[in-house]
């Protein structure tokens, strides 16, 4: 499925898996034997010499405990002004779906703008997520369902939704095209990542519809 038909910034995951893996305390072998994914592959991967695929990633996202966006994570001067253009987007690919960083990576503040291309079916995994600060969606096009502190909400183009994020929450696309909405999260607490919250299970099947 082609979400932009553009080309995703660069980033090495390598460093960054080696990077997680280290503060983790593992060695390869033992990444390796959690994760499925054989010792000589891991090497490769953090040495630049080969891509992972999404599953590989997902595997080891698994093994070492962390949100799949960590592996793009990078630490950039934080700025007061972001101008961040189409074709300078962060693009992170997951199951079923692909998320945009629209500069919170980069702003000062405590604003987390993201922009997410869905599949049918794509959602953020079977449990609800809370976390500080609030949170704003807006969808673009197909639909989008959010189900708040068990109350549902199905949004369609145009429709957007603004509650406290500490409230349980997780969305997800029942419909059966691709859905486009921008994610906004806001006043969350010093130190907390609630965009990595909402990537940590994406694309999971959830574990059970009615929940």
């Amino acid at each position: 499925m082609d979400f932009t038909g553009k080309e995703a910034k660069s980033i090495n995951v390598g460093v960054e898996l080696r990077a997680i893996r280290e503060k983790r305390g593992l060695s390869i072998r033992a990444l390796a034997r959690a994760s499925g994914i054989s010792a000589n592959a891991i090497s490769m991967i953090e040495r630049g010499r080969t891509s992972p695929s999404v599953s590989t990633l997902y595997k080891m996202a698994d093994a070492l405990n962390v949100p799949i966006t960590d592996f793009f994570q990078t630490e950039p001067d934080l700025d007061n002004v972001v101008f961040r253009k189409a074709l300078e987007r962060t693009r992170v690919p997951f199951q079923r779906g692909l998320w945009e960083g629209l500069g919170g990576e980069k702003f000062s503040g405590h604003v987390e703008p993201f922009a997410l291309t869905l599949e049918s079916g794509a959602n953020s995994g079977p449990y609800p997520i809370s976390h500080t600060g609030h949170e704003f969606v807006v969808c673009l096009r197909g639909q989008l369902e959010y189900q708040v502190e068990g109350q549902i909400y199905l949004l369609e183009a145009g429709d957007s939704l603004l509650f406290t994020s500490n409230l349980r929450h997780k969305w997800r696309n029942p419909g059966p095209n691709a859905t486009n909405a921008i994610f906004v999260i806001s006043g969350f607490e010093e130190g907390e990542r609630p965009v990595e919250r909402h990537m940590q299970l994406v694309g999971k099947d959830e574990a059970d519809e009615g929940d």
